[in-house]
């Protein structure tokens, strides 16, 4: 027979708006990671927009898709990965905006000046990884000061995703940020700091089985890190070879990685229609049962 604690999981499953995390969520994110590396670049330099104008419109991007996601009431693959697209993409230019100025350094295509407003607070990179640090311990303190899980499969309240959305677009702006100092100022190159990233995520799955080391610990962590490898994947795509990247351009690369990303969630709403028809079919089990 079904018992109480058996309704209320499965009124929860119904209730949830995030996915779990497994394999696939890690490789879309990865993806969408580094198309919102190649994107932001896609505005702010090739179109010459500027890091401030492209940071303002991206910002308001994502405040929209937010919206549409906050206003779901169910987990749907399309609205979540388009937030954390636009995180991804907004991230980028406010990184840039925070650490670079408008030398010649930053600039794409021999340009001599980007977009309108000022185009780069110049902080550099340890001091906007600083503030970004800071600034995402408030929201984890604050989030654990209000009793709220951690864990992104439990979370179903207004507040609670408000709270992991504001720490998602804080952690990707760091991610840029420590992503874009492995590609231009560690002397590690594209590659190298994408191969850096890599095994220092290796390293997280193998702690994965240490049963001392919290397991959300480590989702965070590689939530942040992730974004350092796609900050560096989309350099190394797009930028010179004469820089060490593939020259492959910001349009195309970012083309290519929105069909990858749109394809992932197309197969991800697929199975998840798939998951909400045997929740649907557990709650009327739940519910007979209970009558």
């Amino acid at each position: 027979m079904f018992t109480d604690l058996d309704m209320a999981s499965a009124t929860k499953s119904a209730m949830k708006k995030l996915p779990e995390v497994t394999l696939a969520f890690w490789v879309m994110k990865i993806a969408a990671t580094t198309l919102g590396e190649t994107a932001g670049d896609l505005f702010a330099q090739t179109l010459k927009l500027g890091y401030f104008l492209t940071t303002i419109v991206l910002f308001l991007i994502f405040v929209v898709t937010l919206v549409v996601q906050l206003r779901s009431s169910r987990y749907n693959p399309f609205f979540y990965w388009t937030v954390i697209l636009s995180t991804s993409m907004a991230g980028t230019t406010m990184s840039d905006f925070m650490n670079r100025d408008a030398s010649a350094e930053y600039l794409s295509g021999g340009a001599t000046s980007l977009g309108w407003g000022p185009q780069g607070l110049g902080m550099g990179y340890p001091t906007g990884a600083a503030i970004l640090i800071s600034i995402l311990l408030v929201i984890f303190g604050v989030w654990k000061m209000s009793g709220m899980t951690f864990q992104i499969r439990d979370i179903v309240t207004f507040r609670g995703e408000a709270l992991f959305w504001s720490a998602i677009l804080v952690s990707n702006t760091l991610g840029t940020s420590m992503g874009d100092f492995l590609s231009d100022s560690s002397g590690l190159g594209y590659a190298g700091g994408a191969l850096l990233v890599a095994g220092a995520l290796g390293v997280l799955v193998l702690l994965m089985k240490v049963p001392v080391v919290p397991n959300v610990l480590l989702f965070w962590i590689a939530f942040v890190l992730t974004r350092p490898l796609g900050a560096t994947a989309g350099d190394l795509l797009t930028k010179p070879v004469t820089k060490g990247g593939l020259d492959l351009g910001t349009a195309g690369s970012s083309a290519v990685l929105l069909a990858v990303l749109v394809g992932l969630m197309a197969y991800a709403q697929v199975q998840e229609r798939r998951t909400a028809a045997q929740r649907t079919s557990e709650r009327e089990a739940v519910a007979q049962q209970a009558d």
